[in-house]
């Protein structure tokens, strides 16, 4: 299968860097998928799930990854987000304890901008634990 460059930028440090035959983003609208040579184009990411597929390998890799934006152009993809977390470096506790301390701020009364920090703080932690725990057990 073609290959194409991905790099992918954290706020501070380059969390991947390398060759990558299939990327899976988390966007406004769903998930979108890119191969190779794909046509240029720049996305918005949510908060999510990122993952993706190297040459070679049949283990997708994932990522927790925050808000971002995506360029892809000249086969090459360059992801940059706030945040980006391998699930091994998560930890679960702390996860469990921010969508608590979220579902605890969504039921108070609050400014729409307070409000949209709580569905971000609690979409974040519930990707941790998607990423973590698999999808089940949420709850």
């Amino acid at each position: 299968m073609s290959a194409f460059w991905l790099k992918i930028i954290a706020s501070d440090h380059v969390f991947f860097n390398g060759s990558c035959e299939k990327l899976v983003v988390p966007a406004q609208d769903g998930e979108l998928g890119i191969l190779a040579h794909r046509e240029a184009m720049i996305l918005a990411t949510q908060e999510g799930v990122l993952r993706f597929l190297t040459p070679g390998s049949s283990q997708w890799q994932e990522a927790v990854v925050g808000l971002g934006i995506v360029q892809v152009a000249n086969n090459r993809v360059t992801v940059i987000v706030d945040t980006a977390e391998r699930p091994e470096d998560i930890d679960e506790v702390r996860a469990r304890e921010a969508l608590e301390r979220a579902k605890e701020q969504m039921r108070q009364k609050q400014s729409i901008r307070e409000f949209q920090m709580s569905q971000a703080s609690m979409a974040r932690a519930l990707s941790r634990l998607r990423v973590k725990k698999g999808p089940t057990n949420l709850d």
